[in-house]
């Protein structure tokens, strides 16, 4: 009766059953291997922290994970700054000479095929001479997840009320002092959330930092890859769960924060 009222069939709980096992269950299963003994992947050998135990003693894959790390945080902060610049520019800007050129230039890295990305990036920085390490795959992560903070942010930015920042500047505010003390308050969420994106594309990257990457440079994406041509050891599955545990705990962190942000602005708005 409750599944007649709400108009759920069981055809729509079976699909989404299915729709959830097809996105969940290898990643569960992946979980759940990470603590597998044996040294076969497909093969139990009951519950284990050894291969836990391994990748914290493997200084290469160490180093790899906090190279990618460095990457994520430098990449998502710059293409956030840049980002929310040209979601500003975009949606504050309406008549401006190019802004036709400038939109489709911006959001071409959103249907552009990665493989070609990395390899202008690639060619670009041969051309310039520019050595590739560091800050080379930054850049190249910045280049692509730019567009998606741009996209975030300017959903945001559309709906608001341009009247405020008005009413700010009459009050003696400069343009720049009404945007900062009225606006961006009211997109910080979309700002975090364009950061959170960015940081998870940039430490999910292969393609782009296969490219752009150097001596000294490999990202975890890399080496897990190079691992795998040799052969699947249940050590990445340890690795890979840390990701997915690093990624869960800062998702619920900034739903909360949302959530608490959310629940403030409502208790201080006027009766």
């Amino acid at each position: 009766m409750a599944s007649r009222a709400y108009g759920i069939s069981r055809f729509n709980i079976v699909s989404l059953a299915l729709g959830l096992a097809f996105l969940y269950l290898p990643i569960a299963v992946l979980v759940v291997y990470s603590f597998n003994g044996s040294r076969l992947v497909t093969v139990w050998g009951g519950w284990s922290l050894r291969w836990y135990t391994e990748f914290f003693n493997d200084h290469a894959m160490i180093d790899a994970a906090w190279m990618s790390f460095r990457v994520a945080v430098s990449s998502a902060t710059i293409a956030t700054l840049l980002g929310t610049l040209a979601a500003v520019a975009l949606s504050r800007g309406e008549r401006f000479k190019g802004r036709a050129v400038f939109s489709g230039m911006l959001y071409a890295p959103l249907v552009m095929p990665e493989v070609i990305t990395g390899l202008s990036l690639l060619l670009l920085f041969v051309a310039i001479n520019v050595e590739r390490g560091f800050w080379t795959v930054t850049v190249a992560h910045a280049t692509l997840t730019l567009c998606f903070v741009a996209v975030v942010v300017q959903s945001r930015l559309g709906p608001l009320d341009r009247s405020l920042e008005e009413a700010a500047m009459d009050l003696g505010c400069d343009p720049v002092g009404a945007f900062v003390a009225v606006t961006l308050p009211q997109i910080l969420p979309a700002i975090i959330a364009g950061w959170m994106l960015a940081f998870t594309l940039s430490l999910d990257d292969l393609v782009i930092a296969s490219f752009t990457t150097g001596p000294g440079s490999e990202t975890l994406p890399i080496r897990i890859y190079s691992e795998l041509r040799l052969g699947v050891k249940p050590e990445i599955n340890a690795i890979c769960t840390l990701v997915i545990g690093l990624i869960t705990v800062v998702i619920v962190v900034a739903s909360l924060a949302s959530k608490l942000s959310s629940a403030q602005t409502r208790s201080a708005a006027p009766l």
